[in-house]
Formats: C-alpha cells, structure tokens, sequence
C-alpha cells in the first residue's frame, strides 16, 4: 500500500513540474511579448477614439503601449507611434557562402560583417506604413492635437 501512494506522488509531483515549465513558457505571451513577435499596428479605430483636449495620457498608452519617440520641448510633450511594412521586392538569389580561415574557432569577423549588412538590408527593406503624432499640453497629460496618416 504505501509503494502505491509513493507512485502517486512522484506523478503528481511530475504533472506539477509539467505545469510550472508550461506556465514559464506561455506567461510571458500574456505579459505582452506578443505585440512584439506579431508586430504593433495603429488601429484606425483607436485613432478616432482621440478627442483633442479630452483624452488623456493613460488612455493613449492603454490604447497603443509605449511611443516609439518621446520629444520634449518647452510648449508639450509628442509622442511619436510608427509601423512599417516591408516593401515589394523582387525574389532573393540563393546566396553562396564562401569559407575563409579562421583567427578563432569561436569568433570571425568576417561574419559579423555579414550580419551588419544582412541588417542593413532588411532595415532598407521596410517602408513607413503608418503615424501617428500626439502633442500633450504642457503639463503632459491631456491630449492638444494629433494627426494620423497611412502611407
């Protein structure tokens, strides 16, 4: 008999360990690390939501998270909300790799050259999509004006 509950509690002690590495996997899926695996989009229908000198700071950050530029001047605070989107290409050739030697057999700089181009052309590769501008009050807490435009 006690062999029996012994085996029970080393599978519940499993399904317990299951249900923690589960929960470390998908909790930061609910904290938000969604937005950046699928990317940030302006809802046209938020924007029509923004009422100049109505609308106010909180809500603006509930509605589209932290401003990708924050520029502080005397007369108000802007924040800045941009998207992009990559642009139409023609297809990539198959790209060759070439061997060269090597100083170190953990580092090569030739490869981080490599990667620096590769980012560079894929920075290149995106185009204005959407922005949005919100210029606060002085005190940075009510909405004075906002424009929005899609490119």
């Amino acid at each position: 008999m006690k062999s029996l509950m012994s085996l029970n509690h080393k599978k519940a002690g499993r399904a317990r360990q299951v249900a923690l590495v589960l929960l470390v996997f998908t909790l930061p899926l609910f904290l938000g690390a969604w937005k950046i695996i699928m990317g940030r989009s302006i809802n046209p229908a938020y924007v029509e939501r923004i009422q100049d000198g109505k609308t106010e700071k909180h809500e603006i950050l509930t509605l589209f998270g932290e401003p990708d530029e924050v520029d502080r001047t005397p007369e108000a605070v802007v924040y800045v909300y941009e998207t992009f989107r990559n642009k139409e290409t023609l297809p990539q050739r198959e790209r060759q790799l070439q061997s060269t030697p090597q100083d170190s057999p953990y580092f090569r700089e030739d490869w981080l050259k490599e990667k620096k181009k590769r980012e560079a052309a894929a920075a290149a590769n995106k185009e204005l999509d959407r922005r949005l501008i919100i210029r606060f009050d002085r005190e940075g807490q009510t909405v004075q004006s906002h424009e929005y435009r899609q490119f």
